[in-house]
Parts: C-alpha cells; sequence; structure tokens
C-alpha cells in the first residue's frame, strides 16, 4: 500500500524571513532557543529554513495578544550579566 504525499509546506530562507520579520539575527537566534519563536531547521549542512506555515501563525499569535492588549512586555536583559566599564569623566 502507498503512502499518500506529504502536504506541501513552503520554508523561508533566511531574507525572506527579515523582509517579514523586522529583528536582528541574534534576537531571531535567541527567541528560538527560548521556544519563544519558530525553529530553523537545516535542508542541507549550508541551507537553512524555517517553515513559513509556522513564522506566520506567530506572526497572528503576536497581532492578536498586541490588540488584545494581554501581551505581557517583553523581559529586560539581565543586568546580573552586564559587564561593567569605569565611566570617565568627561574633562579626561
Amino acid at each position: 500500500m502507498e503512502t499518500p504525499p506529504l502536504p506541501f509546506r513552503r520554508t523561508i530562507r533566511r531574507r525572506e524571513l527579515h523582509q517579514m520579520i523586522p529583528l536582528a539575527e541574534t534576537t531571531i537566534y535567541d527567541m528560538e532557543r527560548r521556544g519563544e519563536f519558530p525553529r530553523r531547521f537545516n535542508l542541507t549542512p549550508r541551507c537553512v529554513v524555517w517553515d513559513l506555515e509556522e513564522v506566520e501563525a506567530w506572526i497572528e499569535e503576536r497581532k492578536q495578544q498586541s490588540r488584545s492588549g494581554k501581551s505581557s512586555p517583553a523581559p529586560g536583559p539581565d543586568v546580573n550579566q552586564r559587564i561593567t566599564r569605569p565611566v570617565r569623566s568627561r574633562n579626561q
């Protein structure tokens, strides 16, 4: 018995993703690690893609949260990890 073909799932590469999501690469990567953004996957060792349907669902979810007023503010940076440098006075 032959298995039915998988439904067509469109994937997008980095350039298309950045046209849809105007966030820095590191922001997207950090959100992926925290489970807050769809995960990328490799088609080949040098070709990374995202599932377009998952990205569109993420955008829609963010839009609904924003419009309902139920979105929690994005967490701020962890200031305990900050590397401090001495502040120079302007006279130096």
